[in-house]
Order: structure tokens, then sequence, then C-alpha cells
């Protein structure tokens, strides 16, 4: 366990660093976990500091890259330069496939307007109907999704009346997404106009209440990285549960239509879809908890929590002996690679909840994480909801609408008595999601939006032998001579989550700590460094 004393002393020294604005600006989003001074405060989803190096991704980023991109059976057409188009490609490794009953499914192609610059300079609407043209004459989708990016919103191109154009002209439904780069800090405001569009176009539109069975749920937050998504379907199907729907990993429009229909909503990552599970607790009476199946315990809680609530005891026995089963199969081979990590200290910095649900996962193998902070979440994904009603509204968090959901009069139902709800409450979380930093042990250290330099002063000070990571910041941990496990695309591996994705996760860390590679590599500020070696000596 780390010494909060010392690891407060190392955070001020790296600090110090800072001059005047930036340090006013930064030392607010650093701090060292003591459940002595709980509750601890931190700043989040504020601007980043102009020529910091940030790890974060734009709005766009979050909207068309995140929720809409995955989305199997609708064309999400990138409106912008094509260096925009980088997010169309879906470079997450959101697996899809044609299910029972699926028609379509466009994630293996990419589709931008690629505006130039007379575009930008007489306008893009023209290009974008011409787009929209063809892709209805080539592909003829059930829907089209547009994304704009940064030159559509400070040119002013209309892209709600092309939409509306494009209805009436070919008689498919075409949503607009104003999801400008700049019009957030962060991805998170590209999450929150991705809900905001789905909830006013899609969700709630089903008309046949026969899609519903016995305990259905909707998946919310779950992007099928690796394949994490089919892992899960398989637990859930095998237990009795029906999915009605994804957002958005293998998830499809056709699917999301029907969510309200759910008796129970299971978010897994809080902050991309958090909006959709209160509008839709809000407008239909659904419920949600919050849940991980990354990890085994976490998996384990989240199978017990969700037959918790329906209460069937038919249901909870099934769960028992279905994890029994499961564990019996995996523990043998969790131990062997335990023996390899056992000791080991880990980092964590990625997107979305990651940073906290993977922290279980690591544990169980037997590393600490000493570090762990979010690219974009809010106050609330690290301190708790109950922050959510003291949280300053500021400029950029204006620029996107704020929906609030109203009772559904033909709709709207509540599944637990009022009385069931309190007892319930006691023993499980419901629509609740606790934050990271009470996760984390006393001397663990919590940055929010991390950059370079603290990056870098971090892996200095702490030296874990594991950089959990995103994409742009891999590279340059690889440089110190320090694994970087890519936990934003799974490194090409997965799935990651239950229980038989455990096992695949401990493999994967136990061959990357155990690579020769890293004992060549020696970085200048690692005084206690070996003498550079050969790789004829390593081997």
């Amino acid at each position: 366990m780390l010494d909060i004393a010392v690891m407060k002393e190392e955070v001020t020294k790296i600090l110090d660093h800072y001059k005047g604005k930036t340090y006013k600006s930064r030392k607010d989003h650093v701090l060292v976990v003591d459940s002595s001074e709980a509750p601890q405060e931190i700043v989040a989803d504020c601007r980043t500091v102009p020529g910091i190096i940030t790890e974060r991704g734009c709005c766009y980023a979050g909207c068309k890259g995140v929720v809409v991109g995955p989305l199997k059976d609708t064309v999400a057409l990138t409106h912008g330069p094509i260096g925009c188009g980088y997010y169309s490609w879906l470079t997450r490794r959101n697996k899809a496939r044609m299910n029972e009953g699926d028609k379509h499914n466009y994630l293996p192609y990419c589709f931008s307007t690629d505006m130039q610059e007379t575009d930008v300079v007489f306008g893009g609407e023209k290009k974008l109907r011409q787009a929209i043209t063809e892709i209805v004459d080539i592909f003829n989708p059930p829907s089209i999704m547009i994304c704009s990016t940064c030159p559509v919103g400070l040119i002013g191109d209309d892209i709600q009346a092309v939409a509306r154009w494009s209805q009436e002209q070919f008689g498919i439904q075409t949503i607009a997404y104003g999801c400008e780069g700049y019009k957030g800090v962060s991805q998170s405001a590209g999450h929150h106009i991705a809900n905001n569009g789905l909830y006013k176009n899609v969700i709630g539109t089903g008309t046949d209440p026969s899609v519903k069975k016995k305990y259905s749920v909707n998946i919310l937050g779950e992007y099928n990285i690796g394949g994490d998504g089919w892992e899960i379907e398989r637990m859930l199907h095998s237990l009795g549960y029906t999915i009605l729907s994804i957002m958005s990993g293998d998830g499809s429009v056709a699917r999301l239509r029907n969510a309200h229909f759910a008796d129970l909503n299971l978010v897994q990552c809080h902050r991309s879809t958090n909006y959709n599970a209160e509008l839709l607790r809000e407008t239909y009476g659904t419920d949600w908890i919050k849940v991980n199946f990354l990890g085994v315990r976490a998996t384990i809680k989240a199978l017990r929590d969700m037959a918790l609530y329906f209460g069937d005891p038919e249901l909870i026995t099934r769960t028992e002996e279905f994890i029994y089963g499961e564990l019996e199969a995996i523990e043998p081979e969790i131990e062997k690679y335990k023996a390899v990590c056992q000791g080991k200290t880990v980092a964590l910095f990625v997107g979305g909840s990651r940073a906290n649900h993977f922290q279980g996962l690591f544990e169980e193998i037997g590393m600490e994480t000493v570090l762990a902070g979010f690219e974009f979440a809010h106050r609330d994904d690290y301190e708790g909801r109950e922050v959510i009603p003291f949280i300053k509204e500021n400029a950029d968090n204006k620029n996107i609408e704020n929906i609030t959901g109203q009772p559904d009069e033909k709709m709207y139902r509540l599944l637990l008595s009022k009385e069931k709800f309190e007892e319930l409450n006691k023993e499980m979380e419901i629509n609740y999601f606790k934050g990271m930093i009470k996760i984390m042990t006393d001397g663990s250290v919590v940055v929010d939006d991390i950059n370079h330099y603290e990056m870098e002063s971090f892996m200095k000070v702490l030296k874990p032998d594991l950089f959990g990571s995103g994409i742009k910041e891999k590279y340059v941990i690889h440089k110190m001579g320090t694994l970087s496990k890519q936990i934003h695309s799974y490194d090409y591996s997965g799935p990651f989550a239950g229980f038989k994705g455990a096992v695949v996760f401990a493999h994967d860390v136990a061959m990357g700590l155990t690579t020769p590679v890293w004992k060549l590599i020696k970085p200048k500020w690692r005084r206690d460094a070996a003498p550079e070696r050969t790789l004829a000596e390593v081997l």
C-alpha cells in the first residue's frame, strides 16, 4: 500500500512545475485517495489547458465513434473533411454480426462526404445531399445518421434541413447530430448529443409489445470490444434473460426502438449512457442498476443483483448454479497466470468507466492499482451520483440540450412497489453509481484528464509494471520500458468480459509482463535500471 503523506508530497512536486494559470487549472484535477478526508472532491469536465498534450477526443468522436457508430443497421455518415473520417472506420473494434432476424450490417463501410476547401467556402449541403442520394441508391438502408464535424458548424450548414429533405425524398428516417468537435470539452459532449438524438427519434418508437419476454433487459454502455457483448449475451441467455437492445455494440436501431418494453436497464459504461438510463426511468419507470462484467467478482455481483431485483427464487438458484459451474471451469487457469502477475502494480488511464472496471480484474490476478483516471469523466463518475445537484453548470455544458423525461401515460409502470424498492436498495444500489474514488485504496492517485507531462512524471514516481492506456499514449509508455495494455481496443485480443474473458485477460497480461523486450529498454530516468544488455543475453 502506498504511503498517503509521501504521495501527497510527490503530487505537490509534480504540480509545482506548472506556472500561474496552468497551476491553478490543474491542481484540483489530481488527488491522493485518503479515506480520512472523505468525501473527496475533484475537478472534472472542464476545458483542457491549451498547449497541454491531452489524451482526450472530441465531441464528434463521442457521438459517431462511440455511441452511434457501432449501430450496425444504420448508415452513420460523417459530414466533414476526410481526416475526421478516422472514426468512420470504427477503429475501436466494435464487433457486429448478422444475428437471426438481422437484415443489415454496415459496419465494414466508411461513409464520409469528404468536404474540400471549396465546400468550406461555398457550403457543403449540396455535397451532403449528393452523398445521401448515393447511399440510398447503393445500399438503401432503413435509416441514415448524419454526424457533423467542426467545419460544418463553423460555416453553418443546416444538417437538420437536409435530414428532413432526405426523409421526404426517400422515405428513410434520417437523424442529424450537431456534434461538431468543438461543441464540448471532450467526447463526453458527443455521448450526450447521441443519447438525446436516440431518445427523441428511436427509443420508444417500437409498437410491438410481443418482443417483451420474461426478464427483459437492455444493456446500456456495452460496445462489444473484442466480443465482450457476445460473452455477456451468452451468460444472460443461459440464465433465461431476454436482451431487448444493446447500446451500442452489436446493437441496432431496430432493437433500440423497443427499449422501452424492458423491465430493467443494465448500465455498463455510466458516462456514455447514463442519460438514456435516466430518461427511460423518468419516462417509462424502468429502473437501472450499474453493472460491471469485467472481472470475476464484478460479474458475480452483477448476476446476483439482477436475480435479486427480479426476486424469482428459481432464477436466484439458477444464477448460483451457473456461477459455480463457471468458476469451477476457470479457476485453475486463472491461478496459473496469477503466479506471474502477483505483486505487480498498474496505472490506468482510459475513457469511460474502464479505469474503474478494470481495477477489480487486475486485483484478482494479484496486481495493485496505484493510479487511475478518466479522459472525459464528470465529477459523478469519480465521486458518485450524490454530487450531481452540486455540480455547477458551465458555458460548455449549456451547448448541449439537457432533456428531462415526462411519464408516458400508457407505458409508465413500476416493477417494484415502494416498499420492495426500499428493501432491495439496502442490499444493492438501484439507479445509483458510487463513482471510482470510493473503490480505490488509500495512497493511490486519481488524475482527471492526464497530460503527457503528468503521465511521464507519475511513471517516474510510481514505476508501475503495467500501464492500462488508450491508443494515443501507448507507445510513449513502451519507450519507457513499461508494458502498456491497450484498454480501448484490447490490442486485437478479447473478449475480456465475464468468467471466460477474465482468463483471456490474465493470459494477455502475463504474456506481456514476461516479454523479454522490456529488459532491453532503459529510460534515462530509471536510475535503478540494470546495464543495457543484448537480446542474446536476455534470451
